[in-house]
């Protein structure tokens, strides 16, 4: 399988934006640089018209230069994972790869190796999440991880003591990555599977539901997250700007799921609804 490669050249403080962007014609798969970012999609599904638009709306960015290739599929990530560094989620989470020493106690601790999937906590949608399901009961409830990436929300999930995780992936990357994560972190109550919510038709109700994906894919799927949801069970989304919770509140009124709580981490933000 081959992937198309965009090299990205920009302002550091800007990659998080373009990425945002970048995301939203197709590319799934991102790592960061001391010059701006690499993004990978695979070849068949790259979109170069939607693309144009994007450069389009940013062309008076400077500096900003895009490079292409084509590569295989491969762990771009490798030299990445070198240097990750630990987290410490609100000093009560230690999310660490499995080469870290591990230094201080913390009430909980989850061991990802991120491979090519999105989730290790360093990214601000996934440490709202985690600081989000830090103060959320999830005892003895059935739980549902949408677009799970690392599956390091189901792990979140099982270590804060719920009965049964159902997570999904579109990318078949993430679920293989997300079954060595949850094996590592020794999680026996995680179901992953690969596809859509559509597709996976999970059964029964979930007491909370937890989406960490692009605005335009939550706006989607919150009526089917709003099916799922058992009567006052919560849905915990993040992966959006503080600018778009207006039209996600707006759309999620709309299925009976209001705004409890919401946080926000240098621009991004989170939403917990409830039904």
């Amino acid at each position: 399988m081959y992937y198309t490669r965009l090299q990205v050249v920009c302002d550091p403080e800007f990659s998080e934006i373009l990425m945002a962007e970048i995301a939203e014609v197709g590319f799934d798969t991102f790592m960061e640089n001391d010059k701006g970012f690499e993004a990978f999609v695979e070849e068949r599904k790259f979109n170069e018209q939607l693309f144009e638009e994007v450069k389009e709306k940013y062309k008076l960015v400077n500096p900003l230069l895009f490079y292409w290739d084509k590569i295989q599929k491969q762990n771009w990530n490798e030299e990445w994972e070198k240097s990750l560094e630990p987290i410490i989620v609100d000093d009560r989470c230690l999310i660490r790869a499995e080469f870290h020493k591990v230094e201080g106690n913390y009430p909980y601790e989850i061991i990802i190796t991120p491979k090519m999937s999105f989730g290790t906590g360093h990214h601000q949608t996934t440490y709202l999440m985690i600081k989000n399901q830090l103060d959320l009961d999830h005892s003895n409830k059935r739980v549902m991880d949408a677009g799970c990436g690392t599956a390091i929300l189901s792990i979140m999930a099982s270590k804060r003591k719920a009965k049964e995780i159902v997570a999904f992936d579109i990318d078949e990357w993430s679920v293989i990555n997300g079954k060595e994560n949850i094996e590592n972190n020794v999680c026996s109550n995680i179901e992953i599977h690969q596809g859509t919510i559509a597709e996976i038709k999970p059964l029964g109700a979930f007491e909370i539901i937890l989406a960490n994906i692009n605005k335009n894919v939550l706006l989607q799927e919150i009526a089917a997250y709003a099916s799922y949801l058992a009567p006052s069970g919560i849905l915990l989304l993040s992966g959006f700007y503080t600018n778009d919770i207006t039209d996600l509140n707006a759309e999620a009124i709309r299925y009976g799921l209001n705004e409890e709580k919401r946080d926000e981490k240098e621009g991004w933000a989170s939403l917990l609804l409830r039904k």
